[in-house]
């Protein structure tokens, strides 16, 4: 196919795919699927190879954000019957993270529910992050916090973190359908203001809420142009109580020519494999290690994940090997560019105009499942064992 011919040659050299290139990825069919994924796949291999980055997720305070976001769990006014708990202590928190590390995750991400952090919930998170450096050397900590106030990102550098997550979510002309109580500018900004910090900007979008391809399109173009070092491809979970929980947007397939299609836009960027993926990708998952080059390990902020040795084991039987803390995770030219996400030198958790176009495909959307999604009730917040 011509098209795939031309994507994987611009991926090798970092040239941006034209917007019309972007979006006819996304409309192929389900018979070109394979030689989609294999195409993208060269793109993958050639800045990352065969390692996998795995992830930890540790919610420091869980439930009752004042922010009205439509796809959140956590938000104004859900009645998702979620954990809800206000902040670990530094202790708790890092004892958390000691699972997930020794599970082998190579970057713990600090989440917490709200606004944004008060100072003092900086000081907060800054000995927590101090705790977990002190305890395992090389483990990378980022945190998500929500939107920043001047200082606050220099303050966490300081503390040790070495990136933060915020992510754009979904295009800009549509953010206000999902979201009144900020706008995508303050987003773009805290991004900004992490990477001015010196931390790693991790930043990516939420599909499955019934966005166009062009609003998918604008988005990973939008992030591409704010250049993060890591982008989190969550897929939405339609949590009850929430008012995305009758969004049954997206099949396996849908799923991977989006991965395809952020994998060609950003070839040399840390493409993560976020929350959703068993929901939505299901059986399909193994092929999405193709495109993605870190996953998120156990569970997630709200909802329950696959139980972590199926995570590594899915990994070793599709040929892939897990990424070591002594590895950089970033290709040489961008490490050396100042960034972060593994080099030491410097998801976390979306709407459109129009539904999803099923027609790529074959057409059907798949009755809803939501026997796969799970509330965590397990880890952080509670007294049972985590899932790593």
């Amino acid at each position: 196919m011509d098209l795939l011919n031309t994507l994987v040659d611009k991926g090798l050299r970092r040239e941006l795919p034209t917007r019309e290139e972007a979006l006819a990825v996304l409309a192929t069919s389900d018979d070109d699927l394979l030689e989609v994924v294999a195409a993208a796949g060269k793109v993958r291999r050639q800045w990352f190879g065969r390692r996998v980055k795995l992830n930890y997720l540790v919610n420091l305070k869980s439930g009752l954000c004042p922010e009205d976001c439509s796809y959140c769990s956590q938000r104004l006014g859900s009645k998702a019957e979620i954990l809800k708990y206000t902040w670990l202590k530094p202790d708790e928190a890092s004892k958390a993270a000691a699972a997930g590390v020794a599970g082998g995750a190579k970057r713990v991400c600090l989440v917490a529910s709200g606004r944004g952090p008060t100072d003092r919930d900086v000081d907060r998170v800054s000995e927590t992050i101090e705790a977990i450096k002190e305890r395992h050397e090389g483990v990378e900590v980022c945190a998500c916090l929500g939107l920043l106030s001047d200082g606050q990102a220099g303050r966490l550098r300081s503390a040790g973190a070495d990136a933060y997550n915020h992510n754009l979510n979904t295009s800009e002309g549509t953010y206000g359908d999902i979201t009144t109580t900020h706008t995508y500018a303050d987003r773009v900004e805290t991004v900004q203001q992490a990477q001015a910090a010196g931390l790693s900007a991790c930043s990516g979008l939420i599909a499955g809420m019934g966005e166009s391809d062009a609003d998918l399109v604008d988005v990973v173009f939008s992030l591409r142009e704010l250049d993060p070092d890591s982008v989190p491809v969550n897929f939405l979970i339609p949590f009850e109580g929430t008012p995305l929980a009758k969004e049954w947007n997206l099949t396996p397939q849908r799923c991977l020519r989006i991965l395809a299609m952020i994998r060609f836009v950003c070839p040399d960027v840390e493409v993560r494999l976020a929350g959703g993926r068993e929901v939505h990708l299901r059986s399909m998952q193994p092929l999405a290690l193709h495109l993605v080059n870190s996953i998120f390990l156990g569970d997630y902020l709200t909802s329950e994940g696959q139980a972590g040795q199926a995570d590594l084991d899915m990994i070793a039987d599709a040929g892939f090997e897990v990424e070591g803390t002594g590895t950089t995770t970033l290709p040489a030219h961008r490490a050396q560019a100042g960034g972060g996400c593994g080099s030491h030198d410097g998801g976390c958790a979306p709407c459109g105009d129009a539904p999803a176009e099923a027609a790529a495909g074959t057409g059907e959307i798949p009755a809803a499942r939501t026997d796969l999604v799970a509330v965590r009730r397990r880890g952080a917040g509670t007294d049972l064992a985590p899932n790593a």
